[in-house]
């Protein structure tokens, strides 16, 4: 049961003061009526181009480096769409890289944000939390079966703090086991981890990381027994030295490529038998599978120790077993996050939840085939030009152009002028995905993306 203010608090007085009530109405009719010059994808405003591309260059030397797209939003959308300064409007398909799951300029995201706005802090932090802190960290420890639960601001921050307590658990053993290809973070710990040399050029080391080979489909049964093999190697070759083994059960940037339950638990079962802590990295599967969490869809809650979470969530978290509680003094920050991303937090975390969004025919399922068959139909006419899609649940990722990196760089350039926001993943093949905005987006959505795909992707062909 979450929090309720009382009827005795001057703050549920205030909440309820008619003019209060009034003012968020008002509001909400304001963003309905305004919204209503969105219909579709636009071209950029003639008299605001010249104006958009001064602003953009001048903030790509202000932040010491270009912008991925000349994107700089005016602060308004509606669902699936988002309008730049420019005045042009798009389809958004990778929301943040996954932050925006119920898509842009929501009316209910809204309403929660202004019952956020009417607390007495923008921020809460570690001396000051107020009730919507201590809701989203109940509801995540029962919706992921876990016993403890860490809220910080960022997805790096959730992770920064699962290998603290791991650490600190597992002392002194001090080296940890990722996946080849996985994607932790870009900390100075976390950048050491991530399987990307340019993500750690000129940093100094600071931890040890051997690397297991991840699931081939094409070969699961000896994919599986090699990454065995080589996670037995490891342990024989520094016994008693790894903390953590960091599991990535979908890979993003690697390319959306996924494992199953058979190789999770095969290598999990020998880490536990070795005394090596099973961490999962959820802070992009979370709430975009089949189940809440990923380590639900693959059925893996006997092995989870810590679990992280984020993006769609607005607020990250650290969640833990008892057995891994820290001592005092190790978890601390002066932001636990806004209080803004807390509140929208738990709408859409409650949403997911009770929604109908997961099982075998939830939304987040019947938008994956919907997209699938629209891949399909692609692949099947310009097979030289598509192949996919691949991914898992709202992550949908596909290999144009046959994965080559500079014409796939420039073919989500080319989406994007034409009005599709999407971003890449892996290497050899480069891949394109879609984070999609599942809150929002509707069959009409999916076909109109598809189209501008097409037309993109057969423009040399004509």
């Amino acid at each position: 049961m979450t929090i309720k203010l009382s009827d005795k608090l001057l703050a549920d007085q205030f909440r309820k003061d008619p003019r209060v009530r009034q003012a968020k109405n008002l509001l909400l009719q304001a963003l309905q009526d305004a919204q209503k010059g969105i219909t579709g994808v636009k071209a950029p405003q003639s008299d605001l181009q010249q104006t958009y591309r001064e602003i953009i260059e001048e903030f790509n030397k202000i932040r010491g480096g270009k912008l991925y797209y000349p994107y700089l939003g005016s602060g308004f959308g509606k669902g699936v769409f988002v309008e730049l300064l420019d005045g042009s409007i798009k389809y958004d398909m990778i929301n943040g890289i996954g932050v925006h799951y119920w898509g842009h300029s929501h009316p209910e995201i809204l309403a929660n944000s202004i019952d956020a706005s009417l607390n007495d802090t923008v921020m809460q932090g570690h001396l000051q939390q107020n009730y919507n802190a201590a809701n989203i960290s109940k509801i995540l420890i029962e919706a992921s079966g876990l016993d403890h639960c860490f809220l910080s601001s960022s997805g790096a921050m959730a992770n920064e703090n699962a290998l603290k307590i791991i650490f600190q658990k597992k002392f002194p053993a001090h080296r940890i086991l990722a996946f080849e290809k996985c994607f932790i973070g870009r900390s100075l710990a976390l950048s050491q981890i991530t399987d990307k040399p340019s993500f750690r050029e000129g940093l100094p080391s600071n931890v040890f990381v051997d690397y297991i080979p991840f699931y081939d489909p094409a070969h699961p049964t000896e994919s599986t027994q090699q990454a065995i093999d080589a996670l037995k190697d490891c342990i024989e070759r520094h016994p008693k030295e790894y903390a953590v083994f960091c599991f990535e059960l979908i890979q993003g940037e690697g390319g959306f490529h996924a494992g199953t339950h058979e190789f999770f638990t095969a290598l999990m079962q020998i880490a536990r038998d070795h005394g090596i802590a099973v961490f999962i990295d959820e802070v992009q599967t979370f709430g975009r599978t089949s189940e809440l969490f990923a380590f639900q869809h693959f059925k893996l809650q006997d092995f989870a120790d810590v679990v992280t979470l984020g993006k769609l969530s607005h607020v990250c978290a650290t969640l833990f077993k008892n057995e891994y509680k820290p001592k005092p003094g190790l978890l601390s920050q002066t932001f636990t996050s806004s209080t803004s991303a807390l509140q929208v937090g738990q709408f859409i975390i409650e949403q997911l939840i009770h929604g109908d969004y997961f099982g075998h025919k939830g939304k987040i399922n019947t938008v994956h085939a919907k997209f699938e068959m629209r891949f399909r139909q692609l692949e099947k006419k310009h097979p030289e030009l598509i192949a996919g899609p691949y991914g898992t649940g709202s992550m949908i990722v596909f290999t144009p152009l046959k994965g080559n990196h500079d014409k796939v760089l420039k073919f989500v350039q080319d989406l994007f002028e034409a009005g599709v926001i999407s971003f890449v993943a892996g290497s050899e093949p480069t891949r394109v995905r879609f984070l999609v905005p599942i809150g929002t987006i509707e069959d009409h959505d999916i076909e109109a993306v598809m189209d501008i795909l097409e037309q993109v992707l057969t423009k040399d062909k004509k």
